[in-house]
Protein backbone atom coordinates (compact mmCIF):
# COMPACT_ATOMS: atom_id res chain seq x y z
CA UNK A 1 0.00 0.00 0.00
CA UNK A 2 1.15 3.76 -0.96
CA UNK A 3 1.73 5.30 2.63
CA UNK A 4 0.12 8.59 2.18
CA UNK A 5 2.34 12.40 3.11
CA UNK A 6 1.62 13.79 5.75
CA UNK A 7 0.94 17.24 3.89
CA UNK A 8 -1.56 15.41 1.92
CA UNK A 9 -4.99 16.28 4.00
CA UNK A 10 -3.09 19.64 4.34
CA UNK A 11 -3.23 19.91 0.43
CA UNK A 12 -6.55 18.79 0.10
CA UNK A 13 -8.11 21.31 2.53
CA UNK A 14 -6.25 24.19 0.52
CA UNK A 15 -6.57 23.17 -2.87
CA UNK A 16 -10.75 21.54 -2.52
CA UNK A 17 -12.51 23.37 -4.73
CA UNK A 18 -15.20 25.55 -2.75
CA UNK A 19 -18.80 24.76 -3.40
CA UNK A 20 -19.60 28.02 -3.79
CA UNK A 21 -16.65 29.36 -5.59
CA UNK A 22 -18.38 30.54 -9.12
CA UNK A 23 -16.97 29.61 -12.73
CA UNK A 24 -17.04 32.02 -15.11
CA UNK A 25 -19.57 31.66 -18.13
CA UNK A 26 -16.37 32.38 -20.60
CA UNK A 27 -14.37 29.63 -20.76
CA UNK A 28 -10.62 30.95 -20.55
CA UNK A 29 -9.59 29.02 -24.07
CA UNK A 30 -12.87 29.49 -26.01
CA UNK A 31 -12.47 33.18 -26.46
CA UNK A 32 -10.42 34.57 -28.94
CA UNK A 33 -7.14 33.19 -27.03
CA UNK A 34 -3.43 33.92 -28.27
CA UNK A 35 -4.36 35.24 -31.25
CA UNK A 36 -6.18 37.83 -30.05
CA UNK A 37 -3.26 38.43 -27.30
CA UNK A 38 -0.74 39.09 -30.82
CA UNK A 39 -2.99 40.82 -32.85
CA UNK A 40 -3.04 43.45 -29.87
CA UNK A 41 0.82 42.88 -29.19
CA UNK A 42 1.36 43.41 -32.65
CA UNK A 43 -0.65 47.09 -32.75
CA UNK A 44 0.17 48.56 -29.62
CA UNK A 45 3.78 47.64 -30.70
CA UNK A 46 2.98 49.61 -33.49
CA UNK A 47 1.65 52.06 -31.54
CA UNK A 48 3.98 52.81 -29.33
CA UNK A 49 6.77 52.78 -32.14
CA UNK A 50 4.42 55.87 -33.11
CA UNK A 51 4.51 57.33 -30.15
CA UNK A 52 8.91 57.14 -29.76
CA UNK A 53 9.67 58.08 -32.95
CA UNK A 54 7.01 61.11 -32.92
CA UNK A 55 8.49 62.11 -29.43
CA UNK A 56 12.27 61.62 -31.12
CA UNK A 57 11.64 63.40 -33.68
CA UNK A 58 9.34 66.32 -31.97
CA UNK A 59 12.60 66.83 -29.81
CA UNK A 60 14.98 66.68 -32.91
CA UNK A 61 13.15 69.69 -34.02
CA UNK A 62 12.81 71.82 -30.88
CA UNK A 63 16.64 71.73 -30.57
CA UNK A 64 17.05 72.57 -34.09
CA UNK A 65 14.76 75.88 -33.63
CA UNK A 66 16.88 76.72 -30.98
CA UNK A 67 19.78 76.28 -32.65
CA UNK A 68 18.66 78.76 -35.04
CA UNK A 69 18.97 81.06 -32.44
CA UNK A 70 22.06 80.13 -30.99
CA UNK A 71 24.27 79.35 -33.72
CA UNK A 72 25.32 80.82 -37.01
CA UNK A 73 28.28 80.20 -38.88
CA UNK A 74 31.30 82.63 -40.76
CA UNK A 75 32.47 81.13 -44.26
CA UNK A 76 36.37 82.70 -46.02
CA UNK A 77 36.94 81.06 -48.71
CA UNK A 78 40.57 81.28 -49.50
CA UNK A 79 41.88 83.73 -52.29
CA UNK A 80 44.99 84.55 -54.44
CA UNK A 81 47.22 86.34 -51.65
CA UNK A 82 45.20 86.10 -48.84
CA UNK A 83 46.58 85.55 -45.14
CA UNK A 84 43.68 82.96 -44.47
CA UNK A 85 44.67 82.48 -40.57
CA UNK A 86 45.52 86.62 -39.99
CA UNK A 87 41.97 86.92 -41.74
CA UNK A 88 40.20 84.02 -39.65
CA UNK A 89 41.55 85.76 -36.75
CA UNK A 90 40.39 89.54 -37.56
CA UNK A 91 36.67 87.81 -38.29
CA UNK A 92 36.53 86.37 -35.04
CA UNK A 93 37.21 90.00 -33.55
CA UNK A 94 34.68 91.83 -35.89
CA UNK A 95 32.44 89.18 -35.12
CA UNK A 96 32.51 89.71 -31.39
CA UNK A 97 32.33 92.91 -31.72
CA UNK A 98 28.32 92.82 -32.23
CA UNK A 99 25.63 93.02 -29.57
CA UNK A 100 23.99 89.47 -28.94
CA UNK A 101 27.59 87.43 -29.87
CA UNK A 102 28.70 85.61 -26.94
CA UNK A 103 31.25 83.99 -28.91
CA UNK A 104 33.95 83.13 -31.67
CA UNK A 105 35.21 80.34 -32.47
CA UNK A 106 37.83 79.36 -35.79
CA UNK A 107 37.24 75.59 -36.48
CA UNK A 108 40.47 73.86 -36.49
CA UNK A 109 41.52 71.58 -39.64
CA UNK A 110 41.03 68.60 -38.19
CA UNK A 111 37.06 69.30 -37.50
CA UNK A 112 36.84 70.49 -41.46
CA UNK A 113 38.27 67.19 -42.46
CA UNK A 114 35.49 65.62 -40.28
CA UNK A 115 32.65 67.47 -41.64
CA UNK A 116 33.94 66.75 -45.15
CA UNK A 117 34.40 62.94 -44.45
CA UNK A 118 30.78 61.84 -45.55
CA UNK A 119 31.63 63.62 -49.01
CA UNK A 120 35.29 63.72 -49.83
CA UNK A 121 36.27 60.27 -47.65
CA UNK A 122 38.82 60.42 -45.44
CA UNK A 123 42.75 61.63 -45.68
CA UNK A 124 42.20 64.92 -47.18
CA UNK A 125 44.99 67.08 -47.57
CA UNK A 126 43.31 70.63 -47.08
CA UNK A 127 45.99 72.79 -48.35
CA UNK A 128 45.71 71.09 -51.81
CA UNK A 129 42.33 71.87 -52.01
CA UNK A 130 40.20 75.17 -52.09
CA UNK A 131 38.72 74.39 -48.76
CA UNK A 132 36.86 77.54 -47.29
CA UNK A 133 37.57 77.79 -43.55
CA UNK A 134 34.67 78.33 -40.53
CA UNK A 135 33.98 80.11 -37.83
CA UNK A 136 31.72 78.76 -35.25
CA UNK A 137 29.53 81.80 -33.73
CA UNK A 138 27.65 81.15 -30.45
CA UNK A 139 24.96 83.95 -29.82
CA UNK A 140 22.85 84.76 -26.92
CA UNK A 141 18.97 83.89 -27.94
CA UNK A 142 18.04 86.52 -25.03
CA UNK A 143 19.78 89.29 -26.66
CA UNK A 144 17.71 90.60 -30.45
CA UNK A 145 20.51 89.75 -33.28
CA UNK A 146 20.99 91.76 -36.40
CA UNK A 147 21.83 89.16 -38.88
CA UNK A 148 21.74 91.90 -41.53
CA UNK A 149 24.16 93.73 -40.12
CA UNK A 150 26.68 91.19 -39.56
CA UNK A 151 26.84 89.58 -42.59
CA UNK A 152 27.26 92.68 -44.53
CA UNK A 153 30.12 93.46 -41.98
CA UNK A 154 31.15 90.41 -43.12
CA UNK A 155 30.58 90.48 -47.30
CA UNK A 156 32.32 93.95 -47.06
CA UNK A 157 35.68 93.85 -44.63
CA UNK A 158 36.20 90.30 -45.14
CA UNK A 159 37.75 89.29 -48.44
CA UNK A 160 35.53 85.87 -49.61
CA UNK A 161 33.36 85.92 -46.49
CA UNK A 162 29.89 85.05 -45.94
CA UNK A 163 27.79 85.09 -43.15
CA UNK A 164 25.11 81.74 -42.34
CA UNK A 165 22.62 82.09 -39.58
CA UNK A 166 21.21 78.82 -40.71
CA UNK A 167 17.95 79.90 -40.49
CA UNK A 168 16.50 79.07 -43.81
CA UNK A 169 18.03 75.05 -43.86
CA UNK A 170 16.94 74.62 -40.25
CA UNK A 171 13.89 75.48 -41.39
CA UNK A 172 13.38 72.83 -44.29
CA UNK A 173 14.25 70.22 -41.51
CA UNK A 174 11.87 71.61 -39.12
CA UNK A 175 9.28 71.82 -41.75
CA UNK A 176 9.92 68.18 -42.81
CA UNK A 177 10.00 67.24 -38.88
CA UNK A 178 6.74 68.28 -38.22
CA UNK A 179 5.27 66.83 -41.32
CA UNK A 180 6.64 63.60 -40.29
CA UNK A 181 5.18 64.18 -36.76
CA UNK A 182 1.68 64.34 -38.62
CA UNK A 183 2.60 61.36 -40.74
CA UNK A 184 2.99 59.56 -37.07
CA UNK A 185 -0.11 61.05 -35.72
CA UNK A 186 -2.13 59.75 -38.51
CA UNK A 187 -0.63 56.28 -38.21
CA UNK A 188 -1.34 55.65 -34.72
CA UNK A 189 -4.92 56.89 -35.39
CA UNK A 190 -5.37 54.39 -37.61
CA UNK A 191 -3.56 51.70 -35.48
CA UNK A 192 -6.24 52.50 -32.84
CA UNK A 193 -8.96 52.27 -35.43
CA UNK A 194 -7.96 48.98 -36.26
CA UNK A 195 -7.58 47.71 -33.24
CA UNK A 196 -10.68 49.10 -32.07
CA UNK A 197 -12.21 47.07 -34.84
CA UNK A 198 -10.21 44.14 -34.36
CA UNK A 199 -11.89 44.31 -30.71
CA UNK A 200 -15.15 44.52 -31.84
CA UNK A 201 -15.24 41.73 -33.96
CA UNK A 202 -13.57 39.24 -31.55
CA UNK A 203 -16.25 40.17 -28.74
CA UNK A 204 -18.72 39.13 -31.78
CA UNK A 205 -16.94 35.88 -31.89
CA UNK A 206 -16.42 34.90 -28.60
CA UNK A 207 -20.36 35.85 -28.11
CA UNK A 208 -21.09 33.29 -31.01
CA UNK A 209 -18.84 30.76 -29.55
CA UNK A 210 -21.01 31.24 -26.05
CA UNK A 211 -24.31 32.07 -27.29
CA UNK A 212 -26.32 29.15 -25.87
CA UNK A 213 -24.72 30.25 -22.25
CA UNK A 214 -25.80 33.82 -22.96
CA UNK A 215 -29.60 33.28 -24.04
CA UNK A 216 -30.05 30.50 -21.12
CA UNK A 217 -28.95 33.10 -18.70
CA UNK A 218 -30.86 36.12 -20.09
CA UNK A 219 -34.04 33.76 -20.35
CA UNK A 220 -34.04 32.78 -16.88
CA UNK A 221 -33.47 36.59 -16.31
CA UNK A 222 -30.20 37.54 -15.83
CA UNK A 223 -29.85 41.45 -16.40
CA UNK A 224 -27.71 42.32 -19.50
CA UNK A 225 -25.16 43.92 -17.10
CA UNK A 226 -24.63 40.91 -15.36
CA UNK A 227 -23.66 39.36 -18.44
CA UNK A 228 -21.27 41.83 -19.83
CA UNK A 229 -19.31 41.76 -16.50
CA UNK A 230 -18.89 37.44 -17.32
CA UNK A 231 -16.59 38.93 -20.32
CA UNK A 232 -15.15 42.40 -18.68
CA UNK A 233 -12.20 40.68 -16.62
CA UNK A 234 -11.48 38.34 -19.85
CA UNK A 235 -11.12 41.13 -21.86
CA UNK A 236 -9.59 43.09 -19.97
CA UNK A 237 -6.86 40.74 -19.30
CA UNK A 238 -6.61 40.01 -23.10
CA UNK A 239 -6.22 43.61 -23.76
CA UNK A 240 -3.80 43.61 -20.94
CA UNK A 241 -1.25 40.87 -21.85
CA UNK A 242 -1.37 42.19 -25.27
CA UNK A 243 -0.45 45.66 -24.60
CA UNK A 244 2.00 44.75 -22.57
CA UNK A 245 4.28 42.61 -24.90
CA UNK A 246 3.53 45.19 -27.58
CA UNK A 247 5.05 48.04 -24.83
CA UNK A 248 7.66 46.51 -23.68
CA UNK A 249 8.82 45.22 -26.96
CA UNK A 250 8.26 48.75 -28.24
CA UNK A 251 10.65 49.91 -25.20
CA UNK A 252 13.15 47.18 -25.77
CA UNK A 253 13.24 48.29 -29.53
CA UNK A 254 14.13 51.60 -28.70
CA UNK A 255 16.90 50.48 -25.85
CA UNK A 256 18.32 48.50 -28.94
CA UNK A 257 18.66 51.29 -31.31
CA UNK A 258 20.11 53.64 -28.17
CA UNK A 259 23.08 51.21 -27.73
CA UNK A 260 23.31 50.66 -31.45
CA UNK A 261 23.63 54.70 -32.04
CA UNK A 262 26.50 55.09 -28.93
CA UNK A 263 28.43 52.11 -31.23
CA UNK A 264 28.50 54.00 -34.32
CA UNK A 265 28.57 57.33 -32.86
CA UNK A 266 31.40 59.15 -34.63
CA UNK A 267 30.69 58.01 -38.07
CA UNK A 268 29.30 59.97 -41.04
CA UNK A 269 26.30 57.48 -41.14
CA UNK A 270 25.50 57.87 -36.94
CA UNK A 271 26.28 61.38 -36.84
CA UNK A 272 23.55 61.97 -39.53
CA UNK A 273 21.23 59.35 -37.64
CA UNK A 274 21.96 61.01 -34.37
CA UNK A 275 20.72 64.73 -36.15
CA UNK A 276 17.77 62.89 -37.27
CA UNK A 277 16.79 61.21 -34.46
CA UNK A 278 18.99 62.09 -31.58
CA UNK A 279 20.55 58.95 -29.77
CA UNK A 280 17.66 56.88 -29.97
CA UNK A 281 16.98 57.94 -25.71
CA UNK A 282 13.50 57.98 -25.02
CA UNK A 283 12.57 60.86 -22.10
CA UNK A 284 10.13 60.19 -19.42
CA UNK A 285 7.09 61.60 -20.88
CA UNK A 286 7.43 58.73 -23.46
CA UNK A 287 7.28 55.86 -21.38
CA UNK A 288 4.23 57.71 -19.72
CA UNK A 289 2.82 57.76 -23.04
CA UNK A 290 3.37 54.48 -23.50
CA UNK A 291 2.00 53.01 -19.74
CA UNK A 292 -0.66 55.23 -20.75
CA UNK A 293 -1.85 53.48 -23.99
CA UNK A 294 -1.14 50.09 -22.11
CA UNK A 295 -3.99 50.88 -20.02
CA UNK A 296 -5.84 52.69 -22.86
CA UNK A 297 -6.09 49.43 -24.75
CA UNK A 298 -6.66 47.45 -21.53
CA UNK A 299 -9.89 49.33 -21.02
CA UNK A 300 -10.49 50.22 -24.58
CA UNK A 301 -10.53 46.07 -25.07
CA UNK A 302 -13.42 45.80 -21.91
CA UNK A 303 -15.15 48.64 -22.49
CA UNK A 304 -15.48 48.04 -26.53
CA UNK A 305 -16.15 43.92 -25.40
CA UNK A 306 -19.38 45.59 -22.50
CA UNK A 307 -20.44 47.64 -25.15
CA UNK A 308 -20.87 45.04 -28.29
CA UNK A 309 -22.36 42.63 -25.66
CA UNK A 310 -25.17 45.01 -24.79
CA UNK A 311 -25.83 45.33 -28.14
CA UNK A 312 -26.12 42.10 -29.16
CA UNK A 313 -28.33 41.47 -26.19
CA UNK A 314 -30.60 44.30 -27.24
CA UNK A 315 -30.89 42.48 -30.52
CA UNK A 316 -32.16 39.74 -28.46
CA UNK A 317 -34.91 41.55 -26.39
CA UNK A 318 -35.61 42.92 -30.04
CA UNK A 319 -36.37 39.57 -31.65
CA UNK A 320 -38.41 38.35 -28.78
CA UNK A 321 -40.53 41.18 -28.90
CA UNK A 322 -41.34 40.50 -32.34
CA UNK A 323 -42.33 36.85 -31.98
CA UNK A 324 -44.67 37.96 -29.64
Amino acid sequence: MTKLSSTEPLKKFWFRKSPTAQTSIVPAGDVSGQALVVVIAIMTFLASLAIGGVDLIGHSAHNWENQVSREATIQIRPTDGLDIEKTLKYAVELAKSFRGVKSAEIVDRTQTERLLEPWLGTGLELNDLPIPRLIAVTLDDSVPVDFGMISDAIATQIPGGSFDDHRNAISRLVTMAHATIIIGLVILALVISALTLTIIFATRSALSANQHIVEVLHFIGAESSFIARQFDLHFFKTGFKGACYGGLSAIIVFIAFSFWSGFVSGTPGGDQTSALFGHFSLGLSSYIKIFILVSFVSLLTMMTSRLTILSQLKSIDRSESELF
